[in-house]
């Protein structure tokens, strides 16, 4: 994905931001466990919020303490773990190996050397990741299939391209067992997903401007999206709130307070910035905050 999923930590209680790092320390713990210590470079916000909501819905809540591998003389913290923990770790793997693919398609073929190179490495880990979700991987493979087709013919239909990658994320929702909980996860993820793409297209506009790449927006406007910006906002908007109502369908326990300030707080407030062009810096601004209270938050990117 791409590192928009972030909580508003300074709305957080003690406990709660407590409750949040375990659920960052346990998918770091379980990306290495599973996929390798180079897994753990994957690591981001937005599947810490996978891993959170994933391991709520299949109402698991295993703490077990464990030392940080970045940090050995610092004594044990609680982490998260189970078997959907396991499944974010390994859907966090497939998203960011298909990432690095588009990354290279995205890009010349000198600027593209170091995600070849990351893709390369990463090989080992996306196959055993695909091997233990695989209807997961195949939705992956179809949802990116589905925007490359529309990239190419250069579509103006903004919903059709949003509604591909949000689909993608939407399927997450599989790793829940019960159809009640899969089927509230699957929409909360898939307006989450919409919401993404939409920042993010909005986030690449003038880079993807000057070098000439498709951006839905552009496409959508004819040129003219920056002049758009109510409407983005409008519909960014209602995607939030959508994803919000199908959080209260979930039985998130101890996790709600922190599922409903990522949703009612800390989206709405990257949305301000990255429709402002505040985002880079706001980005800094927020990996250092967790740098004073999660362990190797500074390998955000």
């Amino acid at each position: 994905m791409f590192g928009y999923v972030r909580p508003a930590l300074e709305g957080l209680e003690e406990g709660q931001r407590d409750a949040y790092q375990s659920a960052y320390c346990g998918l770091c713990h379980a990306l290495g466990d599973r996929h390798g210590w180079l897994a753990r470079m994957t690591l981001q916000y937005d599947f810490t919020f996978l891993a959170i909501v994933l391991t709520a819905g299949a109402g698991e809540d295993r703490l077990c303490p464990r030392r940080c591998p970045l940090h050995p003389l610092r004594g044990p913290r609680p982490c998260l773990g189970g078997a959907a923990l396991d499944a974010a770790a390994d859907q966090s793997v497939i998203l960011t190996w298909h990432k690095l693919g588009d990354d290279v398609d995205d890009h010349g073929f000198f600027t593209a050397l170091p995600f070849r190179l990351a893709r390369r490495l990463f090989r080992r880990a996306y196959r055993r990741a695909a091997q233990a979700q695989p209807r997961f991987d195949g939705r992956v493979r179809e949802g990116l299939a589905r925007l490359r087709e529309l990239e190419r013919a250069g579509s103006p239909q903004l919903d059709r391209a949003a509604d591909a990658f949000a689909g993608i994320l939407g399927c997450a929702a599989q790793a829940v067992p019960g159809e009640g909980e899969r089927r509230a996860l699957s929409q909360l993820l898939y307006h989450l997903g919409r919401w993404v793409y939409l920042m993010d297209a909005w986030d690449d506009l003038e880079e993807d401007e000057r070098r000439g790449r498709y951006n839905p927006l552009t496409a959508r406007f004819q040129g003219r999206a920056r002049e758009e910006r109510d409407y983005l906002e409008t519909t960014a908007t209602h995607s939030l709130r959508l994803a919000a109502g199908a959080a209260n369908l979930l039985e998130l326990g101890r996790w709600t307070p922190v599922v409903d300030n990522v949703l009612c707080s800390g989206l709405p407030t990257v949305q301000r910035a990255v429709l402002e062009g505040r985002w880079k810096e706001m980005r800094n601004m927020r990996r250092t905050l967790h740098e004073r209270s999660l362990p190797g938050a500074g390998r955000q990117p």
